[in-house]
């Protein structure tokens, strides 16, 4: 299983965009030409199904999702292989090429798009378009593909949803009430501020590093990352000007560790060493600190994400897509609702850290309970779950903000926040360095 801060989907896409490109030609042809297999109705045949990292944690689990499918559908068999996740991109490209893609398949955010943008998987929504009442609207939203309307290219799988979390005594001693976190963007700078004023330097607010905030900031902020039509990139606004002043005069006024500009920092480390006091936005994150920093943990307090103007979170999801010309699409269909059903994903979750992307398993009493409300561990899960189920679906990464666009971005914003350049002249660099990017990728 990869395991990933959903406050960090930007970096994880990010490296998946390095792929999309130097893949793109590869892709574009053989598999991706493939006629798309239609439904007759008969629950039959040998699939193979590909989990990323499961084993050996959760091998229990998955081989008796297995065995209950092929008991109730005895008509199937279910090859199951787990392969590791470094090198699963690579590995998924190959077997595009080779016409080996597995009936059923685990798919990342970034794979997702790797698959989907070239035409690789089934359109789930036209093989069985009721099964989209059964998933949260936020997850089913997730598997659409720009300009392709409501086809939906994998059924959604396990979430995890951005929340808050802070160190609740360095939020005291900045003078600030730990039962009033910042909501927006823009109220979490001036957190911060206040943080800079008042630690003397012994701790700071959160990490400098651009790449963990953007685009998603920006997406919060209400900026415009694309134009209507997504042909190219149009944040060089007002707001994003002032989003690079802001960061620019926090990390002067020392609200960020002045290394974390350049390089990543375990922000793990600085959390639980009491050096930084907003975590990583991710329930995992707290489970972390509470094996690993048990009296940090007992100082941790969580919240809803920050938000912004549109009132959206990030949200982490991994999916399972259908090959697109499987031989026995009626059971790979059926197999791959029956690992998304409501139970299977609650029965999952109570394993991991993770949250049901399906309606009826995060109806599940298990994420609504909070215990007795202080319990930070306790309290994240519910945060999570609840905003799971209004979670919107644009403030998360767009696939045309690849590991190169970002990078460009990045770099004219590290420039800007150390005062090597003007923040105006950043984004409008940013943006032409990010629009010649995506002509170039277009022309390919």
């Amino acid at each position: 299983m990869t395991r990933s801060n959903p406050t960090r989907t930007a970096v994880v896409l990010l490296a998946a965009g390095t792929l999309l490109s130097t893949t793109a030609c590869g892709l574009s042809g053989g598999g991706a030409d493939a006629k798309e297999a239609r439904r007759t109705g008969e629950v039959a045949g040998e699939i193979t199904f590909r989990t990323l990292q499961l084993k050996p944690t959760f091998t229990t689990y998955v081989q008796g999702v297995i065995d209950a499918f092929e008991k109730r559908y005895p008509e199937v068999e279910v090859t199951w292989e787990d392969v590791p996740g470094d090198g699963y991109n690579e590995k998924l490209v190959a077997d595009a090429q080779a016409g080996a893609l597995p009936d059923v398949v685990n798919l990342s955010t970034d794979s997702f798009q790797l698959l989907g943008d070239r035409g690789m998987l089934a359109d789930v929504a036209a093989l069985d378009g009721a099964s989209a009442q059964e998933y949260v609207p936020g997850a089913w939203e997730q598997f659409k593909l720009p300009g392709k309307g409501d086809s939906v290219y994998a059924y959604p799988w396990y979430v995890t949803p951005e929340i808050l979390t802070y160190n609740r005594e360095l939020f005291e001693k900045a003078g600030l009430d730990p039962a009033a976190p910042p909501t927006g963007v823009e109220q979490f700078f001036d957190y911060a501020e206040r943080i800079a004023a008042s630690s003397g330097g012994r701790y700071s607010a959160f990490m400098a590093d651009p790449k963990g905030r953007l685009p998603g900031d920006w997406q919060k902020m209400g900026i415009p990352i694309l134009s209507e039509k997504r042909d190219r990139f149009t944040f060089d606004t007002d707001r994003a000007v002032r989003w690079v002043e802001r960061m620019k005069d926090l990390y002067a006024k020392g609200a960020m560790p002045k290394e974390s500009l350049l390089k990543s920092d375990d922000i793990n480390q600085l959390y639980g060493s009491g050096k930084i006091v907003f975590g990583p936005g991710s329930p995992g994150f707290v489970k972390d600190i509470k094996k690993n920093a048990p009296e940090t943990y007992a100082k941790t307090q969580v919240a809803g994400a920050v938000t912004g103007e549109l009132g959206h979170i990030g949200i982490y999801a991994q999916s399972l897509g259908i090959k697109k010309d499987t031989r026995h699409v009626d059971a790979a269909a059926e197999f791959a609702k029956w690992v998304t059903n409501g139970p299977n994903q609650v029965e999952f979750s109570r394993k991991a850290t993770i949250y049901p992307s399906n309606a009826r398993g995060l109806a599940d009493p298990f994420f609504s309970d909070k215990g007795d409300g202080k319990d930070a561990e306790t309290l994240a899960r519910a945060v999570g779950a609840d905003q799971l189920k209004t979670a919107a679906l644009d403030a998360n990464t767009p696939v045309q903000w690849t590991n190169q666009v970002g990078d460009a971005v990045v770099r004219e914003m590290q420039k800007a926040i150390k005062g090597e350049q003007d923040p105006r002249t950043a984004v409008r660099k940013a943006q032409e360095a990010a629009n010649k990017l995506l002509a170039a990728a277009a022309d390919k």
